[in-house]
């Protein structure tokens, strides 16, 4: 490349030696026009040969929900049941009786995922396709990181702790949980908390117990979210996630409060009042979340396996002595692209005042995954009764899933955002 220094020397010192003559006037004026041109190709050609290197770091897209599950028992689990100090007995299968292990060993491939290469996308190669624990910790210094939502998303909660619990000593760590609604796992090195907050319909409830939350009559106040935001409001990354609870013809609506008898009940359809909550909610993060500091996240609904004949199974089985995938492509009727539409519009909305919330959508790549669910390898929280011990279909959990397992790629999916800030 030509240098702009020495052009300007080489052509005052010959200006000084020439005679002002026209023909020589008009022999300097074409050598710079032509140094001019030289040098300006060259710096054309950088510029071009940058835009291309900008093009390729930089590709139109990378959709990492659209892929396949690919078998890998060298990589995969990312840790053991039996090695994480804080599993629950809910999603330990193994512990719980499981023997068949091999929905351990499977991580999601996304199809031709062309990522920028400072986004090093741990799912493109299987050897890469480990969960970075010091790295996340290392982001999560000094913050704290909510997950906010119902047994689901107590679910991945459990999943991230247990992907960072193998790289802390013991006794640099602890779980505080003092039967509220808030459960808070600490790495003191790093000064970084990973939380669960129970709020299974997002805004204030009649289920926000975290233990006795089972109610023939489920009531929601759609308008009130305060009581349960006050706990997270200064999060770093917030996490959300409603559905199951809402799955119901209609909710029970008040207007007014728990606590006084003049308040207003009406019944509403349930996609109505589902939409109304995350009118609240979403109202609540214009207002009150820090922009510049905060981000904010929404998982997909997560599917259930509750009625085998959709996979051609018979008619009144589940996921129970399920132990493969459904290989070809599948939606049940567990989930309802009616409430993921009012989600996606919510988020839309969200976006045109400012607000970005990332969804991580996981429903897709869940619904193969049958036989990923604890079944009847679970902790029963009460004793089981004969008919239940003859039937097990009628109390296999098809809902929730084994740990390891599904809820570990939805950490990962996540874990790729929160590093690389990529958007819809």
């Amino acid at each position: 490349m030509v240098k702009k220094s020495n052009v300007s020397s080489d052509f005052l010192a010959a200006a000084v030696d020439v005679r002002c003559s026209f023909q020589t006037l008009v022999v300097l004026l074409v050598a710079a026009l032509v140094v001019g041109a030289v040098y300006l190709t060259a710096e054309s050609g950088y510029l071009m040969q940058e835009d291309e290197e900008e093009q390729k770091v930089r590709p139109a897209g990378c959709d990492l929900f659209s892929g396949r599950w690919v078998y890998d028992n060298e990589s995969y689990p990312l840790y053991k049941e039996e090695e994480c100090t804080f599993m629950s007995d809910q999603l330990a299968c193994g512990k719980f009786g499981r023997s068949d292990l091999n929905f351990q060993h499977w991580r999601w491939q996304p199809h031709q995922c062309d990522l920028p290469s400072e986004v090093e996308c741990v799912f493109v190669d299987a050897k890469k396709a480990r969960f970075n624990a010091t790295a996340l910790l290392e982001r999560l210094r000094n913050k704290r990181l909510v997950f906010v939502g119902d047994s689901l998303n107590r679910g991945q909660w459990v999943s991230m702790v247990c992907l960072l619990d193998k790289v802390i000593p013991r006794g640099r760590k602890y779980m505080h949980n003092n039967g509220s609604a808030l459960i808070t796992f600490k790495a003191k090195d790093y000064n970084a908390k990973i939380e669960f907050y129970w709020a299974p319909l997002l805004v204030e409830s009649n289920s926000d117990d975290p233990v006795s939350h089972r109610l023939p009559d489920r009531i929601v106040r759609a308008q009130a979210i305060e009581k349960h935001a006050r706990h997270w409001s200064d999060a770093d990354i917030l996490v959300f996630n409603t559905y199951l609870w809402w799955r119901r013809p209609q909710m029970k609506v008040l207007w007014g409060s728990f606590n006084t008898s003049d308040g207003i009940y009406k019944k509403i359809k349930m996609l109505r009042s589902y939409e109304m909550a995350l009118k609240t909610w979403s109202d609540w993060l214009e207002i009150h979340v820090n922009r510049t500091k905060t981000q904010l996240f929404f998982m997909s609904m997560s599917p259930t396996h509750e009625r085998a004949e959709e996979w051609g199974r018979m008619k009144g089985e589940n996921c129970y002595s399920e132990t493969e995938m459904i290989s070809e492509g599948y939606i049940g009727d567990g989930t309802d692209p009616n409430m993921m539409r009012i989600v996606d519009s919510a988020l839309d909305e969200l976006k045109t005042r400012g607000v970005n919330v990332q969804m991580i959508n996981i429903t897709q790549l869940s619904e193969y995954r049958k036989e990923g669910h604890p079944s009847i390898h679970r902790k029963q929280w009460e004793p089981l009764t004969e008919d239940q011990k003859s039937n097990p279909l009628g109390y296999a959990d098809c809902i929730h899933w084994c740990l390891p397992g599904v809820p570990d790629v939805w950490n990962e999916l996540l874990f790729a955002y929160i590093f690389n800030n990529l958007s819809n």
